[in-house]
């Protein structure tokens, strides 16, 4: 393919991309806000999802590294199937992580004085990026299977350290609040 086709082809998918880049938080964050036990539903509290939802972040985290390091090593099979895998873990993240919240109560965070501070931070940074790189992850994925590998790469650089901000700072957040948890 040239580089005309390659660019059609990427554009066939920028609907979906800007579509799933709004509506994917919207939705996480209108379904954060319903609680199915306080609705009336009789479901049990998804109490034992924090720590699975913990390891897929860390699992994802390793699986992006691994990625990484297998692109570098001119292995691009092994790199697809991996960042393949690690798309179906953040997904299976979301999946757990709103689960859990529309059947369990908030947890707050006890910590006092600078880890308080130290928490927030994380937690702010966290939620911020894990919005933006939705878009990101999905013009990156776009562009290599359209065979645009150069714009890929350049993207790339930029997505990789935001989605690995995001999945290793879900594992800290859940360490910094699982002493809270009821």
């Amino acid at each position: 393919m040239n580089n005309i086709e390659n660019l059609e082809n990427e554009k066939k998918y920028n609907k979906w991309i800007v579509v799933l880049s709004i509506v994917i938080p919207l939705a996480v964050a209108a379904l954060f806000g319903v609680n199915l036990r306080d609705l009336g539903y009789d479901v049990e509290p998804l109490s034992f999802l924090p720590p699975i939802y913990a390891s897929v972040n860390a699992l994802t985290s390793v699986i992006l590294i691994i990625a990484l390091i297998a692109i570098l090593k001119k292995n691009a099979k092994l790199h697809e199937r991996l960042i393949k895998f690690a798309m179906m873990l953040s997904v299976s993240f979301l999946l757990m992580y709103i689960a859990y919240h529309m059947t369990s109560d908030s947890t707050k965070f006890g910590g006092e004085g600078a880890i308080k501070y130290v928490y927030y931070f994380i937690l702010i940074t966290h939620i911020v990026l894990s919005v933006v790189v939705i878009p990101f992850v999905l013009i990156t994925y776009v562009r290599a299977i359209s065979g645009n590998f150069e714009r890929h790469k350049k993207i790339a650089k930029i997505t990789f350290p935001l989605w690995l901000y995001v999945a290793v700072t879900g594992v800290v957040i859940y360490i910094m609040i699982s002493p809270y948890y009821t």
